[in-house]
């Protein structure tokens, strides 16, 4: 096909507004406005003539009847032009026009009205025009391109990736993709939908009535194609499915890259103008690995941070406190568009999309750059386990289970409401695969955090005897999820240099962080559930029953090595019941202030990373509400107070800064070489204490007193050869709300055998506090 003259090329087209009663056909009185805008935007005046227009021969009944229900397979075989003996048959399915013309150089013929929409004409050419169409409706035309003129605009190599769930970048093949085809700009619109009878596109441009825009399968692939010349962004859509039984469901994009602002629904055209500024860091982000450097997290759930904000007032407030704290890295809780607000964003039904309630996704990608601006990596929480069952999205989505597994036994999962998906299948697989590598690339994210692997890795879980089925070997573990992200992982770390990925995983599966070529996951970290639970178990005793519950704390290190571990106190410990971090201590305000310091310090000394949720900084004694986020206001000097929750926060800046300038804290993280105790068995005292050291061998001497009373001349063994030591960080101190009991001068050894060690040191430890000492 030649392209068109320049003479009928339009001037950048846009689609028809939005129709103000969503999803309502037009009746025939009162006519939908065309899905593409006249060129250059304003109506033409009535052309006339039929040059030698005759009556196309009928459809045969089966194919009109087809067509017009939105149930065959290959539209474009029947509109269009096509040749045929004597001239050029034109067929254009328009309903509600009153008339249908069809123009070129040289050509202006007006077509019979067939009846239904349909308009036809056979015109006595000896070869296919360039041509476009005037639609009149209501007395007003207006000049198209016709989408039926063109070939596919998806190539072979893309469906045969698809068709071998190899598609590593599916979001450019799927979904709505702006583009020039054939000469013409528009919009390119994909689906995957194999079991559907007949797919069609409705939205805003048509008064959602996708009769005028059937769509092509293209074959064995399963996907569902169609070119709309003159659409561009803004243009919101659904796609009209028709289910085997011959019904139809209205669905929203699952390749959506923009949505409606919930509770809308619908899927909108998009793409990318933002110019990135991080080429630095993204340069220098894989420089070092990830378990031998820094890695302090504050976990945000974005909406609710300070709730009212948008993506962009989040790029100018966000990155300022996030530094300020000290915190290498933020961890979203899911982005990506969900309906309900309260699943905090783990029911997602927009898998790539983010969602839209605090703005475009170009508004995303600058608070993603700001971040990264200030020198803060971004983790965000990535939910393939499961989704929801709203009926206009991926349950069920083109009549039969497609996303979710075939068994409604293995689809349903018991807990939450929600469907699986079904890791066995390749498409669906190439689904989740790609959505991973898409935020990594699409967004410059730099990590991860994949939700409920433990629900995804077993049969059983949460599942009772006789509600599953073993798996091909007898066993529990659910195969085609291990091999989901086993390629997940690879794919990742393979597409995207210095990208982490972290498993929640409560389990004691066994090789987790482990290297997908030696037979593990292949994550980078873990979260270490048993550490969280066994901790604050013990820190919820009160003191004088801690030393029955001494092992909760020391329990951790018989296991710290199996994996490479991030310790956690996430959004999941401070809701339902669970309380804040600082109302799980016993005692009074004081104490439980006091508990919630010495954790902190305790919890950064510990081998392992660690994650902090938003609100813990500053001590917050309500739980985390979603609606209305942290309690910023206890921080206002009106607040009585508030002296006691700065203090909190400030030691938490301090905490940051003397982790991230102390290598003993996080350089051997992972090998037995970086950890010594050198007491963990005076559960008498409810004393910890232990040693760190760096690559080069340097230590740091770590002491936590979980009791309420003071220790004075607490004697501890320590390495030789060190001639004093400086106590650098003390949780009781009085800028953070203890009550000052410090080790003001640097402490001298002694050689005095303890612990197993020729020298020694006497420390005072203040009440229920951690100090921290290096040497001097």
């Amino acid at each position: 096909m030649t392209h068109r003259s320049s003479s009928h090329r339009p001037s950048e087209p846009q689609a028809a507004p939005r129709a103000p009663a969503a999803e309502t056909s037009p009746t025939p009185d009162s006519p939908a406005p065309d899905h593409q805008a006249a060129a250059p935007g304003a109506p033409h005046t009535r052309r006339s003539g039929s040059h030698g227009v005759r009556p196309a021969p009928p459809l045969p009944g089966e194919d009109r009847e087809r067509l017009l229900s939105g149930t065959h397979h290959d539209p474009h075989a029947l509109l269009g032009a096509h040749s045929v003996r004597g001239g050029v048959v034109f067929r254009v399915l328009r309903p509600y026009a009153q008339s249908v013309t069809v123009v070129g150089k040289g050509l202006c013929a007006e077509l019979h009205d067939d009846g239904d929409g349909l308009f036809s004409g056979v015109l006595p050419l000896q070869a296919l025009p360039d041509y476009r169409i005037v639609v009149e409706y209501d007395g007003t035309d207006h000049e198209i391109d016709d989408p039926y003129r063109f070939l596919p605009a998806l190539g072979e190599l893309d469906l045969h990736l698809i068709r071998e769930g190899r598609h590593e970048e599916l979001w450019r093949a799927l979904g709505a993709r702006t583009m020039t085809h054939q000469g013409v700009t528009g919009t390119r619109f994909t689906v995957w939908a194999p079991n559907a009878r007949g797919v069609r596109l409705a939205g805003g441009f048509d008064y959602w009535d996708g009769t005028a825009l059937p769509m092509r399968s293209l074959g064995a692939s399963g996907v569902w194609e169609l070119f709309v010349p003159g659409m561009g962004e803004g243009a919101v859509y659904k796609f009209d499915i028709a289910r085997p039984d011959g019904s139809h469901t209205l669905r929203a994009d699952p390749m959506a890259r923009r949505t409606e602002v919930p509770p809308h629904n619908a899927s909108i055209v998009t793409e990318s103008h933002h110019v990135w500024q991080d080429g630095d860091w993204m340069a220098r982000r894989g420089e070092r690995a990830l378990h031998e450097s820094p890695f302090s997290v504050y976990e945000v759930h974005l909406s609710s941070w300070r709730p009212g904000l948008t993506y962009r007032q989040l790029a100018e407030q966000l990155p300022s406190y996030v530094k300020d704290l000290g915190f290498t890295h933020v961890e979203f809780l899911p982005i990506a568009e969900h309906p309900f607000g309260g699943s905090w964003g783990y029911q997602v039904t927009g898998f790539y999309a983010p969602t839209s309630r605090m703005g475009t996704p170009d508004d995303f990608r600058l608070l993603v750059d700001a971040l990264h601006r200030a020198g803060i990596g971004v983790i965000m929480d990535w939910v393939p386990a499961h989704f929801p069952k709203d009926d206009w999205a991926l349950a069920e989505f083109d009549g039969r289970p497609l996303y979710e597994h075939p068994d409604p036994a293995r689809a349903e999962h018991p807990d939450w409401g929600t469907l699986e998906f079904d890791y066995g299948r390749t498409e669906v697989r190439n689904f989740l695969v790609a959505n991973a590598v898409y935020w990594c690339e699409e967004f410059h994210i730099d990590g991860l955090r994949v939700d409920a692997v433990a629900s995804m890795l077993y049969l059983d879980y949460s599942r009772e005897h006789g509600q599953w089925s073993p798996n091909r070997f007898g066993g529990r573990e659910n195969l085609d999820a291990v091999s989901f992200l086993q390629e997940m992982n690879a794919t990742v770390y393979r597409r995207c240099p210095g990208v982490v990925t972290i498993a929640e995983e409560s389990t004691a599966w066994d090789g987790v962080t482990r290297p997908t070529h030696h037979g593990g996951l292949g994550f980078g970290l873990k979260w270490n559930m048993g550490w969280m639970h066994d901790s604050l178990v013990y820190m919820s005793k009160e003191p004088v029953h801690r030393k029955y519950h001494h092992n909760e704390m020391t329990f951790s290190m018989v296991y710290a090595y199996s994996e490479n571990y991030v310790l956690p106190i996430s959004h999941d410990e401070v809701v339902h019941g669970k309380r804040s971090l600082v109302s799980k201590m016993p005692g009074d305000w004081w104490q439980r202030r006091a508990d919630h310091r010495a954790y902190l310090g305790f919890m950064w000394a510990h081998p392992g990373k660690q994650l902090l949720f938003m609100g813990q900084e500053i001590a917050q004694g309500a739980e985390w509400s979603h609606d209305h986020g942290p309690e910023w206001w206890l921080l206002d000097d009106t607040y009585h107070s508030a002296g006691d929750h700065r203090g909190v926060r400030d030691l938490v800046r301090d905490l940051n800064r003397a982790y991230a300038e102390t290598p003993a804290l996080w350089e051997r993280d992972t090998v037995p070489e970086g950890f010594s105790w050198v007491d963990g068995g005076a559960w008498e005292d409810n004393v910890l204490a232990f040693l760190r050291f760096d690559a080069s061998g340097s230590p740091l001497l770590a002491v936590s007193n979980f009791s309420p009373v003071v220790r004075h001349e607490y004697r501890l063994g320590v390495p030789e050869h060190i001639p004093a030591w400086t106590e650098f960080l003390n949780t009781d101190a009085a800028e953070y709300g203890g009550s000052g009991v410090l080790n003001s001068d640097p402490v001298k050894p002694e050689q005095e055998p303890a612990h197993g060690r020729a020298m020694s040191v006497q420390l005072t430890l203040p009440p229920l506090a951690t100090v921290w000492l290096r040497p001097a």
